[in-house]
């Protein structure tokens, strides 16, 4: 084999393993604690996501749950606590390292890019997987135009999957805000994760399209074999996708078990009212779909 057949074979065997299916690994957090400037933004918390389950953060405006995402994508550093995702520690890890091991996120307010394509949008995701050179990319070289080829094939299948197909020509900032939220869950889901953190995924949507956003969840899980971690302020879409419930209230984990046994559990619903109290002060706005 001369030596190009050989850089060659090297590239395809690189390429195979790049869209290599992912194996759902738990995740473990133990002892999550956050604090800023001396306040206590997580206590103590602790759960566990098993492999290929759907596993809900739940909770009254500022119990933490956003900044518990922070610290497992990255974005805020632990004051004390472990983070694993299977045999590797994540406590400490930057963004792009954590993405690297196979954990996507969606964000609750939107960053697409007005102009920027659907396609090229979702090919972002796929930019961990890539194994071309810069190089390579830009001169166009065999081996970069079959893997550019080789990932905008898996592109339209996801965007497929997501229901956002018809758009990939489009710009994807300019689209209906349900759509652009499906575009970003393709953007996750082009990285091919182990481990999807979506962030209030139906947040602002209407009826017809939390549906169609649960139906895309629920298919990721069966489909992908994902493991997803959720927060979502719509009860009636963590009662029907999550197979276990963690509330938290004021940075502390106050219970955790099945959907139904967390909706009854006193202290849960002594949260949430306390919660609905406060939000109905003047000048305070209940999220939308959020019942106890």
């Amino acid at each position: 084999m001369s030596g190009a057949e050989e850089a060659d074979a090297v590239s395809k065997a690189e390429e195979v393993d790049a869209v290599s299916e992912p194996e759902a690994a738990e995740l473990a957090v133990t002892g999550l604690t956050v604090r800023f400037a001396g306040l206590t933004a997580l206590d103590d918390v602790a759960f566990t996501v098993r492999p290929g389950t759907v596993h809900a953060i739940i909770g009254p405006n500022g119990a933490g749950k956003s900044t518990c995402f922070n610290v497992l994508s990255g974005v805020y550093r632990a004051t004390a606590g472990s983070v694993r995702l299977g045999d590797r520690e994540l406590t400490g890890l930057k963004p792009h390292r954590i993405a690297a091991l196979g954990v996507a996120r969606t964000f609750q307010n939107l960053a697409l890019s007005s102009l920027q394509s659907v396609e090229d949008t979702l090919m972002l995701g796929r930019h961990r997987l890539t194994r071309a050179g810069f190089a390579s990319a830009g001169l166009r070289l065999p081996t970069a135009r079959r893997e550019d080829a080789r990932h905008r094939d898996r592109v339209r299948e996801i965007a497929r999957f997501v229901g956002v197909s018809e758009y990939l020509a489009a710009p994807a900032g300019t689209l209906p805000y349900g759509v652009q939220k499906r575009v970003e869950l393709a953007r996750a889901l082009a990285m091919e994760p182990r481990l999807l953190l979506l962030d209030e995924p139906v947040a602002g949507m209407n009826a017809g399209e939390r549906r169609r956003m649960a139906e895309v969840i629920m298919a990721a899980r069966a489909d992908l074999g994902l493991s997803i971690l959720l927060v979502e302020h719509d009860m009636g879409l963590v009662m029907r996708l999550a197979d276990r419930v963690t509330v938290l209230d004021f940075g502390r984990r106050i219970a955790c078990g099945a959907p139904a046994d967390v909706q009854r559990d006193p202290a849960v619903v002594r949260a949430y009212l306390g919660g609905a109290h406060h939000r109905d002060e003047p000048g305070r706005d209940e999220p939308e779909g959020e019942t106890a």
